[in-house]
This record gives C-alpha cells, structure tokens and sequence, in this order.
C-alpha cells in the first residue's frame, strides 16, 4: 500500500460505513481489523515496554497464557539509572529487531508516567519522577523501535500514577502541575521523537476519561504538540466510543466489540458523529499500519537471541547504581574468600509482574556468572516468600548462612522483593523488603564487618540496615542478563555508572502523598501539586536515604570552571553553560554531569531546584573534558495559568552543576529578562495589588481612582498613613490596601457604583489584551 496520504484518501472512499466502524475497534485481542479487497492488511500490537510479549496461544493482557520467546531486557526504572538515551535507543533498536520477525507493527511502550509515589505497583516499568529524565529516555526508545519500522506507543497519557482502582480514578490535578509534572514527559517525546501511535490511560483527569479528553488527546497533543499519529485506548479503557472519537482517540482495543461498532455506525447514521471525524480517525489508523513493518509484508532473516542477550548485559552495565562503597569495599577481588548469600543470587528477581512479563530467552544468575571462581561459596540464607510451617528451614539457612560469613573476607547478600510485591493492577501498601531478608541482612553484618547488599527491585525499599553493611549496589531489574552483569560489576571488570533517576526517601513516611496514597479510591487529589519526588525534598529540606541523580564509581571525578556565556539574558535567547570534568581516579568511568536551575526568589510556591539538561560521558583516568549545555526558556519557565503558556517570571535564577539533587558542586547566577507581556484577565475582584502591578493596569487604575474618587482616593492608598489607633503598622495598611478588591469601593461607602467599577475593568482587559 502506498504510503502517501492521497492514496490513504482513497481507500476510505471505497470503505463502507460498516467497515469505517470496524477499524476503529480492534479485531481481536491483539489485531486492527483486515480488509483484504481494500488493500488493509492485518496488523498485530503487542506489550513490551523492555520485552515483546507476543501472546502464542490465546490472547490475554494479564500473563494467563504463554507468549513466545523474547529477549527481556532491563525494566524501565534500570533502564533511566542510566541517564544515556542511547541506552533506550538499543533498547528499542533490538526490541523493534525482534517485532519485525513477529511481523508486530505496534509495540506499547515506552511507558514514562511519573513516580509519584514510591508505592505505586507499577514504578518499575516508569522511567522516573523527573520529567526531563522521563522524556528523554522515552524519546531514545522511540527512535530506537522506529528505526526498524515498527511504531512506539508511549503510554499511559496521562496522570496514570497509580493501580488502585485504575481503570475509574479521577486524577484531580491542576493545570500547573499537569502541564510541568504529568505532561511534560509526553510532550518531549511528542516533539523529540515524533511516535507514530499513543496510549491513553484508563483514569479520568479532572472528571473526564483520558479517551474521551478533547483537551488532552486534540487541544494539546495534535494542536498544540503536533502529534500526527494514532491515539489508541489501554485495554478496555473505552467507556463511550462515540465521545472518544469525537475527543480525538482512533483505536478502541481490544476487539472484537460488536457493540461498539455499532454505536459508532449508528451515531454517524443519525447525525450524532460526524463522518468527517470518523474518517479522520481512519486516515490516522491506516497511516500508522502504512508506517510500520505489518503494512510493508516485509520480514527480517531472524533474530539474534545471543546478540540481544549480550545487549540486555550491557544495557545493564549501564544502569546499575552503586550506593555506598565504604572503606572501597567493592570491587572484590577474585582471591578473597567470599561467600554469597541470597536466593536471589540463584534465582534473580529480574523483571516485574503483569503485561510487561516476558518468556525469556535464558536467565543468567550471578552464580552461573562465577562458576570459575574456587574461592567463592553459595548459601541460600532465606525463603523468598515464606510459608507458614516453614520457620525451621527458614532457621536452619540462616544459621548456614552466619557460619559461612563469618569464615569469609567478604559476604555479599542478594536481597529485594518477591515478584508478587511489585506487580501491574497492585499498589504496594509499605516500602519495606521481606523481613526475613532484613534480619538475614542484619545477622550477617553483625559477624561480617565486609558486608555487601546488591538489590532487586523495581522501586525503592526502606534499608534499616544502610549504616551497618559496607557496600549497596542497585540492580534495580536488571532484565535476563542481570546476573552477567552483576559479576562484572562486583568484581570491578566494569565500573558502576548509574544514577538514582528517583529519590529513595529514609521511610514512606515522608513522602508527600503518604497521608492519601493508596486510600483515595475515587477522586485522587494531587494536593503536593508540583512538589514530588527531589522537588519535595530538596524544597523542604527532607533528609532521605538517597537523593535524585545520585550514584557512586569506582574511580573518582572533579568539576571546576563552571562558565555561563553570559550574566545576563533575555528568555527568548540561549544560554551555553560550560563545566570541566577530569577522572582523578585510576579507573576508567563514565560519570552523568547535571545541570539544575534554582530560582533566587519567587512569589509562589515553586521547587527549589529542577533539573534541565543532564549529559553522561565517558573519562579516562586523568582525562578533563569540557561538557556543554544549552539552556532554552524552558528552562527557566513555569506554566502560567493566566496566559495558559509558559512565562518566565524575570529575576535572579542560579545554573548549578551537581552530582545529585542534593549535592551541588557549583553555581553561577543569570539574570532572566521576561519578553512577554503578562495578559491576565482583571475582574472586580481582583486585589488592587495586583491592578497596580501590572505595567499597563497601574497608570489606568491611578487615573481611574482619581477620576471616581477625588481626594478620598487616599482612603485606600495606606501606604502613605499610619494607622493613628495602633492597631496596623504602616506595612500592615499597605498589605490590606493591596488586597483589598476594587469592588471594595463599593462596599465600603466611597459612592462609586459597581457599574463605575465594572467600566474601568473592561477598559483595563481591553488595553492589556491590545498590548
């Protein structure tokens, strides 16, 4: 099938109203319907995000049945620690390899909701709580799966944080916040990659489902973002066909939906959709299969199971974070007498639960990793998820394990969570890894001084023991590779080089949602707003365990001669900042230089730093590079609800170079000249403040005071009398003054009507909105 849009224009006009219908809903579980006479051939969608999960028997979403054999690579969460696009680029690069083979057109992922709380059940498919981290992976994985002819599907757009009651919470969030925190992400990706199909959630934003959002799926992504692809519902998330199209979704999945096709054929056959609309939805439909390798008939000679094994080990080896490295620890050294201990160490936790669960191509544990090395010894030290009836074999290898450490140099623990803690459709309700794995953790560090913990997990845990163990390294879900990986790491045959693309606060406890997370069932209140994740944190001044953008090396790095070309800027102009990295260590390592800008003040309440551009690179030992940056007006702007853009509030900002969130090495200030003209819409309740604030308002209200009121216009104007009672300091009646609404004229007596007042607003409003 031709790929241009005449040719898809006139496939449409040869399409009965029947069959218009029917490709607007899917025609099984995993297949858009066919229309062979037109030219339409099947096209088949699949889960990823980190695997392909290509249902072989029948079709379900919820790992029911067995789907075939893929490569599973590292999860979200692992993949951004690696804070380098191209390692989510060769994650959809290898991905779209095997799609191709399966002649899979679509494959849904990447997924890059924010992490807003540590609970939610589905964080170890998520990129991060940041995002800028979260789009630019995103925006890799795009490109990566597209490059082989095979569409992405971000997903879940949008303010999907949570699993409780997913498919009917109504996520209430405002404007600000939705458009810096929870869009921000899709908006990169949108605009950086270009995908070829979306995902919309289940929940309602703000009372309306994500799938029948006009404002969301057309006012804001194809209007405002310039998406030109297709927009496909979660499995089963479509509540009313007819309004979805109308809000801009194409796709209902899964099929067959017989009634669904027939709401739309009978909502175009009595004038409530128009056809216009319907046949949009199609254009958008069969532009996506002319796109990708299904429409094509095009196939590959095989995929590389070994390759995209020994990818999967490298993509790892990236993402990988080492915590703590007290007194050096790590790496070991294969003459030591080391003892691993852990059931994860036999059998790793390497991926999560749900539609994202792979059939793997082969597993490698870090003890098939070590099975040359004579010094080193295994015990299982615990039941991953133990049993009632259980408690004496839980004792016994406890007991095995204390024995062997305290004959060893070393211990390294393998600890995390089961697989049914971290699962698609369950929150978690604590942040906690198994208790008999702290007491293992614990009991060894009191007979081993030279203890290491290595995780699995797909999000953060609480660590009771943090100060007690020497070593913590963060495989995170490491894909099926991740034992490969982890040996190479422990004994220094590669250098730990992730970053914690999310907090790891001290406890549950003090993150912002605490309180409501995983209680509110209906109406889920976003009451933090813009302050999640580091924002909250480093905001307030939390302590936390570990911060954002924070992770060890083995060798060591040092920042100096932080350059900004200029003191001075206005928001539409550039900004280049410059920073020097040198290896003073004697390995080499590759290190994530992050660039974070503060406001020096604010009338509101924003975060204390955000992160705006992040660069990992690669330093020999006693090597020095320069790093440089652009920084854009995005950098330096919020969202402002009165002009509905973004607005750059002009003053002070600070550019800081950091290793985390918390740990800023430098920093330079920039003054941020506004270019433009704030547009608000004055009412008669607007404080007289704010009416004097405004360059265009303040002459016109001064003259209009004078006009209306005479001499008695000192009456408000405090700022120039004391209180001669006490009872307010001058300050005091000048704060009353300014907040005092015009309408106030009125009620207090000064013989001015509301419609005098009502007059001098609309003249105001209308020399504003001229300029």
């Amino acid at each position: 099938m031709n790929k241009n849009r005449e040719a898809i224009q006139k496939i449409i006009s040869k399409m009965s109203l029947e069959e218009k219908a029917g490709l607007c809903v899917g025609k099984d579980f995993w297949h858009i319907r066919n229309i062979e006479e037109l030219g339409i051939p099947p096209m088949i969608l699949t889960d990823g995000p980190h695997g392909i999960r290509k249902q072989a028997g029948a079709a379900d979403q919820l790992t029911l049945g067995i789907s075939e054999t893929a490569v599973c690579f590292p999860a979200g969460c692992a993949i951004a620690s690696s804070f380098d696009p191209a390692v989510s680029e060769l994650v959809g690069e290898e991905l779209g390899k095997l799609a191709k083979t399966m002649d899979i057109g679509v494959v849904l992922g990447p997924a890059i909701n924010m992490k807003r709380s540590p609970l939610c059940g589905r964080n170890f498919e998520y990129y991060s709580e940041d995002p800028l981290v979260a789009g630019t992976m995103g925006a890799g994985a795009v490109r990566g799966l597209q490059k082989q002819n095979v569409s992405a599907c971000p997903k879940h757009f949008a303010a999907n944080n949570q699993e409780l009651y997913r498919q009917t919470s109504n996520s209430r969030v405002d404007e600000q916040t939705l458009r810096e925190i929870y869009l921000a992400a899709f908006e990169k990706v949108v605009k950086d990659a270009g995908p070829w199909s979306i995902m919309c959630s289940y929940n309602r934003v703000n009372g309306t489902y994500s799938c029948e959002n006009p404002l969301l799926l057309t006012g804001i992504l194809r209007d405002e973002w310039g998406f030109d692809g297709a927009v496909v519902t979660d499995w089963g998330a479509c509540d009313d066909p007819v309004e979805s199209l109308r809000a801009g979704l194409d796709l209902c999945m899964p099929g067959p939906g017989k009634d669904l096709v027939n709401q739309i054929r009978s909502a175009v056959e009595d004038g409530r959709l128009a056809e216009e609309i319907l046949n949009q939805a199609v254009e958008n439909i069969l532009k996506l299969v002319s796109r990708t390798v299904a429409m094509e008939n095009t196939t590959s000679g095989g995929f590389d199971f070994e390759a995209g094994h020994a990818a999967a080990k490298e993509v790892e080896l990236e993402a990988a974070v080492l915590l703590k490295n007290q007194d050096a620890v790590l790496p070991l050294k294969e003459q030591e007498k080391i003892v691993f201990i852990g059931y994860y160490a036999e059998n790793p936790r390497y991926q999560g639960g749900g539609s994202s669960h792979v059939n793997s191509y082969k597993v490698t544990s870090v003890l098939d990793a070590v099975t040359d090395l004579e010094n080193l010894t295994y015990c299982q030290g615990y039941i991953e998820e133990p049993e009632k009836g259980q408690e004496a074999e839980e004792e016994r290898l406890l007991q095995e394990a204390l024995e062997a450490a305290e004959k060893a140099d070393k211990a390294v623990v393998f600890a995390g969570l089961p697989d049914s803690w971290e699962t698609e459709t369950l929150d978690r309700t604590r942040m906690d890894i198994p208790e008999n794995q702290n007491r293992l953790i614990k009991k060894i560090a009191e007979v081993q001084k030279n203890t290491v913990v290595v995780l699995h997990n797909g999000s953060p845990v609480e660590m009771p023991w943090v100060h007690q163990v020497k070593g913590i390294l963060e495989l995170y879900l490491g894909g099926e590779a991740v034992g490969a990986a982890a040996a190479d790491l422990l004994f220094g045959r590669a250098n730990p080089s992730g970053k914690l693309a999310e907090t790891f606060p001290v406890s549950i406890k003090d993150n912002p949602t605490y309180p409501y997370y995983g209680v509110e069932k209906n109406d889920v209140l976003y009451r933090e707003g813009r302050l999640i994740g580091y924002r909250y944190y480093e905001t307030i001044q939390k302590q936390v365990l570990f911060p954002f953008g924070y992770g060890l090396s083995y060798t060591s790095f040092a920042y100096d001669n932080l350059q900004l070309d200029s003191t001075r800027m206005r928001d539409n102009e550039e900004l280049v900042v410059k920073v020097d990295v040198a290896n003073t260590g004697a390995m080499e390592g590759k290190e994530v230089v992050q660039v974070y800008v503060a406001p020096c003040h604010s009338s509101e309440v924003r975060p204390a730093r955000e992160l705006r551009a992040f660069k990992k690179i690669k330093l020999k030992p006693e090597e020095r590079k320069t790093v440089t940056f652009t920084l854009h007006k995005r950098a330096f702007a919020e969202w402002n609800t009165d002009i509905r853009g973004w607005y750059v509030p002009e003053g002070n900002y600070k550019v800081q170079i950091g290793t985390s969130a918390r740990d800023i090495l430098l920093e330079r200030k920039i003054y941020v000249q506004c270019t433009s003209l704030m547009k608000p819409h004055f009412t008669v309740n607007t404080p007289m403040g704010d009416l004097y604030a405004h360059p265009v308002a303040a002459p016109m209200i001064t003259k209009a005071m004078k006009t209306l009121m005479g001499n008695r216009r000192n009456r408000l104007e405090s700022e120039e009398k004391t209180d001669e009672s006490g009872a307010l300091t001058k300050d005091a009646m000048a704060a009353s003054a300014a907040a005092m609404p015009l309408r106030a004229m009125v009620a207090l007596g000064f013989d001015v009507t509301l419609k005098q007042v009502q007059e001098v607003i609309d003249e105001i409003n209308k020399a504003v909105e001229n300029g």
